[in-house]
């Protein structure tokens, strides 16, 4: 998937690996981390594949650098990707992971959990203004209005994805400090 991140942000136009690592920390970060060296590493097979090409840059004064862009066949499999029918992914959320298995622990110990928990899972909407001006500066910068309406969509899923985040830990809060009491009333 980190690859066809990669085709997809150089659909938009050229760039150095180092403004991809810039555009995944300012906006793809919020549903998908990649990592510098997990970057580098993808780039280096999209041009082995032949769906980038790299031009050497010479700079004065500071170190040379190489601009990525994407060739026809990269946009080929970009395309291919996304219209494949096959959206459905297994899920491997370690949240719901320990969830399921969080009745090894206490009742105080599991309230204490998902009190704790939309801090530890819900970092977008603290950050859905920052998202939303960057998108905005993106948008304006490439001149891309209408793609960046899909960028929207992705922002407001984030930000819908934690308010149901929150809305469920209320509710395990709710349940878990009845049956406490249930519990203790016994």
């Amino acid at each position: 998937m980190l690859k066809h991140g990669i085709l997809g942000l150089l659909s938009y136009g050229d760039m150095t690996g180092y403004q991809i690592m810039t555009v995944f920390r300012d906006s793809l970060r919020h549903f998908w981390v990649a990592q510098t060296s997990q970057i580098y590493r993808e780039l280096q097979g999209l041009e082995k594949n032949g769906w980038i090409a790299a031009v050497h840059v010479e700079q004065a004064g500071k170190p040379d650098k190489n601009v990525l862009s994407i060739t026809a066949a990269g946009r080929e499999e970009l395309l291919r990707w996304l219209r494949e029918d096959t959206n459905r992914s297994l899920v491997r959320n370690a949240m719901l992971m320990k969830t399921f298995f969080r009745g090894e622990c206490d009742l105080d110990e599991n309230i204490a959990y998902f009190k704790s928990l939309p801090e530890q899972e819900c970092l977008f909407t603290k950050e859905s203004s920052v998202a939303e001006a960057v998108s905005d500066q993106y948008r304006d910068m490439l001149n891309l209005p209408e793609k960046a309406l899909f960028w929207k969509f992705t922002i407001r899923f984030g930000v819908m994805y934690e308010e149901m985040v929150r809305a469920w830990c209320e509710e395990c809060i709710r349940e878990l400090e009845g049956f406490k009491h249930e519990d203790s009333a016994d």
